[in-house]
């Protein structure tokens, strides 16, 4: 166990459950202690258990194409809330269409993400940044 805590879910209407799970799973092997808040996050949900728990990360995810929608202005809320600088990651099919994956992750970042993952993206990639970001040492 490394100490850390991360909190994570799949945000707004999103009922894609079993990639949530596996991430839970592959951030608990990885020696994270996780806060799974499931599916249908709202924004509100994610800051508030980070102050809750003190969480050092919130980890969002977004399968059914409206994560840019349901993304906007959660850097801004973590900031009124006094977490401005926790990290945010995200990741998943975050838009509708065929926009360039460059494209869809430089919105994000300009959202105030830290981290921004495509589609199909293994817990492994996700767990060697967070460990990076967190100066963990393995």
């Amino acid at each position: 166990m490394n100490n850390k805590k991360i909190v994570l879910g799949v945000i707004g209407a999103d009922v894609h459950a079993v990639g949530n799970k596996i991430l839970a799973y592959a951030f608990e092997k990885a020696g994270f202690k996780v806060i799974n808040l499931g599916v249908m996050v709202s924004q509100e949900e994610y800051i508030k258990a980070a102050i809750e728990t003190g969480a050092d990360a919130i980890l969002v995810s977004s399968l059914y194409g409206h994560g840019e929608l349901d993304c906007r202005g959660l850097r801004e809320k973590c900031k009124e809330a006094g977490i401005g600088d926790i990290l945010l990651y995200v990741g998943g099919n975050l838009v509708v269409g065929k926009t360039p994956f460059e494209e869809v992750k430089q919105k994000f970042l300009d959202m105030g993400f830290n981290k921004v993952y495509p589609p199909g993206t293994l817990p492994d990639v996700s767990i060697k940044d967070l460990k990076e970001d967190l100066g963990v040492n393995d």
